[in-house]
């Protein structure tokens, strides 16, 4: 049985100054990931929609 991935790149942006959005297959909560030249400056937090809960995607077994 394969495994299946915890988290999955839904979007990417940039080359030097990355911006990523991660799914996470399990819970479906969105996180972003913002790099600066991929070595320094890394952050990653969840994104939430306009009344500050998190946004989540549906998951499809």
């Amino acid at each position: 049985m394969a495994k299946k991935e915890r988290f999955v790149e839904v979007y990417s942006q940039g080359v030097m100054n990355v911006v990523k959005v991660l799914v996470d297959s399990e819970t479906g909560v969105n996180y972003m990931l913002g790099s600066h030249d991929l070595r320094t400056g890394t952050g990653l937090t969840v994104l939430v929609d306009r009344d500050g809960k998190p946004i989540v995607t549906p998951i499809q077994e």
